[in-house]
């Protein structure tokens, strides 16, 4: 056989096949490749894992154990509240543990995680001032604009106490403190807009308003390659049009569920009381690098860890995510 007969053939050869493929021969040449899977997987053909009681048996546990989402809302008083994942055991990969640890030993549950249908993504542009109640975190929220003495002694605590906070930086205030910004960011916290000049944002011109977070947006960027995501209005001060002006810039307004009022030097022993009290699941609390929420910042933490709660950034408090179970 000469070359130009032999590669005629080997064509024809390859159209044959990519047509038996395509039809019952295909079908059948596809399960095959399924099953061969199932059993490098687990050692067990998919008929024989369906028949399995202990497959079954996860079946079962699975309908009765799952838990659905839940869809983000808009509250008429806390207005845009993030979904929650929901959670159910992932059968196939549970099975495969348990055969591979043998019949003899105990296995875990495997979970996965059911997103909801609605994100916050989904709400369009509303404030936020709490997560969601079925998820046991709060976030630590820090308005930086001044009080740089309170600063480190605060990152150190919370190095002790092994918990991240988000940071929210007065533009102004980063473009004369890069380096303790950076010290901040060092530390593995949570870096943030407030503005750049600490105005009420409600009497500013559209433009303004705009000028003010975009200018901080940038110099987050510039300063410290941070993608900002959140926009912390300063006082509190805000309207729709501020809203709608950093939801066009891809951020999402964040107000706050407790106030420490730090700024009125409360004693560190009233803000620990108020905050391990009130605090609750998706509770975001605001503070400042006073002096007040320097000296109570241990006592909060501690106080929120004791109600089964998990301090955390606005990013984790704020995520669908689930807080999952670590064992079965």
């Amino acid at each position: 056989m000469n070359g130009r007969k032999g590669a005629v053939l080997m064509a024809c050869f390859a159209v044959v096949v990519g047509v038996a493929q395509t039809g019952v021969v295909g079908e059948y040449i596809r399960e095959a490749r399924h099953q061969a899977a199932e059993v490098r997987a687990t050692g067990v053909p998919a008929a024989d894992q369906a028949q399995d009681p202990l497959y079954k048996e996860l079946l079962e546990k699975r309908e009765q154990t799952r838990i659905q989402p839940v869809d983000a809302v808009v509250d008429r008083v806390w207005k845009a509240i993030p979904g929650y994942n929901g959670i159910e055991i992932d059968v196939d990969a549970t099975y495969k543990q348990a055969k591979a640890a043998g019949a003899s030993k105990p296995f875990t549950y495997v979970y996965r995680q059911i997103p909801p249908k609605v994100s916050l993504d989904d709400l369009g542009a509303e404030p936020i001032y709490r997560g969601n109640p079925n998820k046991p975190m709060v976030a630590l929220m820090i308005n930086v604009a001044w009080g740089n003495e309170f600063i480190v002694p605060m990152l150190d605590i919370l190095d002790e106490e092994k918990v991240k906070a988000t940071f929210f930086f007065d533009g102004s205030w980063l473009k004369k403190n890069p380096e303790l910004a950076k010290e901040i960011q060092k530390r593995g916290h949570e870096l943030e807009n407030h503005a750049y000049t600490h105005p009420n944002m409600s009497q500013l011109s559209e433009y303004r308003a705009t000028m003010e977070i975009s200018k901080t947006q940038k110099l987050l960027k510039e300063t410290l390659g941070v993608d900002n995501k959140w926009f912390a209005p300063p006082s509190g001060d805000f309207n729709q049009q501020t809203v709608r002006i950093a939801a066009g810039l891809g951020l999402k307004t964040v107000l706050w569920t407790l106030d420490t009022v730090d700024w009125r030097n409360p004693s560190p022993e009233s803000v620990v009381s108020k905050i391990s009290k009130k605090a609750e699941a998706g509770s975001l609390i605001l503070m400042h690098p006073t002096s007040s929420s320097s000296k109570a910042l241990r006592g909060m933490i501690r106080g929120i860890k004791a109600k089964g709660l998990i301090p955390g950034t606005v990013s984790q408090t704020l995520s669908p995510e689930r807080i999952v179970p670590q064992s079965g």
